[in-house]
């Protein structure tokens, strides 16, 4: 961004600006003073007297002497203002846009519309630029805006012709059958009048995964497979700008099928292309989204249903290690006596029962729930489900050290319709780097024969718990994904042959030098900013010592009003019981449900009685 000192530069009137302007009368001076310096800076006349501040027009005032005049100088109509522009371009060495300009203009840039899209101002400034570099005036704006257009439609017409000649008969029939019905070959209407026509494919493509479950994952399966049965040729947007494929998705899925039925086929079956391609990535990443929920589903709920099982026996008994030392006391006293008339009576029977189910409830008894749990879960429901997602994607990984996972991945699916309930002998099973300590005693068994075998549900659940990890990290990624892409392929391969488009698609300068300049300028005027905002702001305090959290204090925010429906709550609350306390209303519900006995400490001991809190 230029500052201020360059913005004054560009309006100063060399030696030989002065003596041009010095031939003019005093009347016209200052006009025409003000046209030539906008027009060097610009490359066109300002549409309108307005677009110059009246700051400028004072500061060329002072250098050719002239006095303000906002009649003379406002006058665009007249014969003098048209005289002028004539001079200032003759002068300038400028020239009007012909006809055939346009045409080269048009040309030119509808080579420039992938790199910058079809945004219709940034296109704009691009032509205006190519003017100034051909010494050419800019065409006036509506002009323009019909040049831009034209060569945005032309880029769009040369792109979906290419396309188009690249697809097979086959590829175009299925891309149109997208916009019919399923199982309707024609166009024509439904012949019963009082049914309601069946909804075109496009529209069920264009849902969202819905919540993790068999329903969902098969719904989501069903829209790859019928993207996949399309069969777009290999590489067929290779070299194509993201946000160019962006473009042409959006206008799919914004537009009803019957209004996309009414363009010409190339665009309409090179936008459908377009559309298949990006939403064959976005169901891969939604499947996986999937996956890696449901994974986590398996043992956040299983852990839910484990701790709300043990939750009434795990009572936690306080001062154990003296209980200990009375236990061992009473038997080295009568070590030949029963156990009922020697211990019981120094610590009773319900103590010992709370003990053994407080070590149940917390040590290796709760891990071998948990992990009967989960197994029993995924075997009963999950399994129905997940099976079916890796038999569809396929998986990769760029880190030998990770091979273990694809290796059973691959056993999984060799192994999908079998109903063995171990692997066979033979098989090699990882192990490593998949089966954590917590279920590799269960994962592997022992037959009658005394071989170890490996549990094929129990490792099921092994290498879906380590695929979950290696792809949160992209240590194993998908073929055909987006998010969970080849980590190699997040920096693009032909960024030195596109280097100018990229950096004009992200809106920064080739130059590290301008760059720079350009950042520490905006740095610059944010400080001046805060310098000259900060002592004014009645909010913030600077003060003359350094506090224990800072030299400035800022004033805390105001609180928030209350939500209006959490004030319609409290005056229902208030006219259904007028004299009611709301601790009451706690007391009441307490002696009702009894919600306090599972208010549990979670240390080792209590210090408040049970009826002190029901109190």
């Amino acid at each position: 961004m230029p500052d201020d000192a360059n913005a004054a530069e560009a309006w100063l009137l060399t030696f030989a600006d002065q003596t041009l302007v010095m031939t003019k009368n005093g009347a016209n001076r200052l006009g025409f003073a003000v046209l030539l310096l906008f027009y060097r800076a610009n490359g066109r006349f300002p549409k309108k007297p307005t677009e110059i501040d009246d700051g400028t027009v004072a500061r060329v005032a002072r250098q050719v002497g002239a006095e303000l005049d906002d009649r003379d100088w406002h006058d665009t109509t007249s014969r003098t203002w048209k005289r002028h522009r004539a001079e200032i371009r003759a002068w300038l060495g400028f020239r009007e846009a012909t006809v055939a300009d346009a045409e080269l203009l048009e040309a030119w840039l509808r080579d420039r519309v992938p790199a910058v899209g079809a945004v219709l101002d940034q296109l704009a400034a691009l032509l205006e630029t190519r003017c100034r570099e051909l010494s050419i005036e800019a065409p006036a704006p509506d002009r323009v805006n019909r040049i831009v257009r034209a060569a945005i439609h032309a880029h769009d017409s040369r792109f979906c012709n290419g396309i188009l000649g690249r697809l097979a008969a086959g590829t175009r029939e299925r891309l149109e059958a997208l916009l019919r019905p399923p199982g309707n070959g024609s166009d024509s209407p439904v012949s019963d009048s009082s049914a309601q026509p069946a909804p075109a494919l496009l529209l069920r493509l264009r849902s969202d995964p819905g919540k993790p479950g068999l329903a969902g994952i098969q719904d989501e399966l069903a829209k790859l497979a019928l993207i996949r049965q399309i069969e777009l040729p290999p590489g067929l947007f290779d070299g194509v700008l993201p946000h160019e494929l962006e473009r042409y998705r959006r206008r799919v899925s914004t537009e009803a099928p019957y209004e996309l039925r009414r363009h010409p086929e190339p665009a309409r079956l090179a936008w459908l292309a377009a559309f298949v391609h990006l939403r064959s990535r976005t169901l891969t990443d939604d499947l996986i989204d999937l996956l890696i929920e449901t994974i986590h589903h398996i043992g956040a709920r299983a852990e839910h249903r484990v701790d709300r099982e043990l939750l009434d026996d795990l009572k936690r008994v306080a001062g154990k290690q003296n209980l200990l030392f009375e236990v061992a006391g009473a038997a080295l006293e009568k070590p030949d006596g029963i156990v009922r008339d020697v211990v019981f009576p120094v610590v009773g029977e319900q103590t010992l029962r709370d003990l053994v189910k407080e070590a149940k409830a917390t040590g290796p008894t709760y891990r071998t729930t948990l992990r009967t749990v989960i197994r029993n879960s995924y075997k009963g429901h999950y399994r129905r489900m997940v099976p079916q997602i890796l038999q569809r994607l396929e998986f990769r990984s760029n880190n030998e050290h990770h091979r273990p996972v694809l290796s059973a991945l691959d056993l999984l699916k060799r192994y999908a319709d079998s109903k063995l309930q171990t692997f066979p002998a033979e098989e090699v099973v990882p192990i490593d780097d998949i089966v954590r300590g917590l279920w590799r005693e269960a994962v592997v068994e022992k037959d009658a024969e005394g071989r170890q075998r490996i549990n094929r549900i129990t490792y099921e659940i092994c290498v879906l718990e380590a695929l979950r990890e290696k792809l949160r990290c992209k240590e194993v990624w998908v073929v055909g994904a987006d998010r969970y892409r080849n980590p190699d392929e997040d920096l693009s391969a032909d960024f030195e042959a596109q280097r100018i488009p990229y950096y004009q698609a992200l809106k920064l300068p080739l130059e590290a030098d301008r760059f720079i300049a350009d950042l520490q300028a905006e740095m610059r005027e944010a400080l001046r900013t805060l310098d000259a905002g900060m002592p004014a702001n009645q909010l913030v305090r600077i003060s003359r010592k350094r506090k224990q959290d800072g030299w400035i204090t800022v004033t805390p925010f105001d609180p928030q009003p209350e939500p209006a429906n959490l004030i319609a709550l409290k005056a229902e609350i208030v006219a259904t019981w007028p004299m009611t306390n709301l601790l009451d209303m706690l007391k009441e519900t307490d002696l009702r449900l009894n919600f306090t006995d599972v208010l549990k400490s979670s240390t080792a001991y209590e210090t408040l009685d049970r009826s002190v809190l029901e109190m």
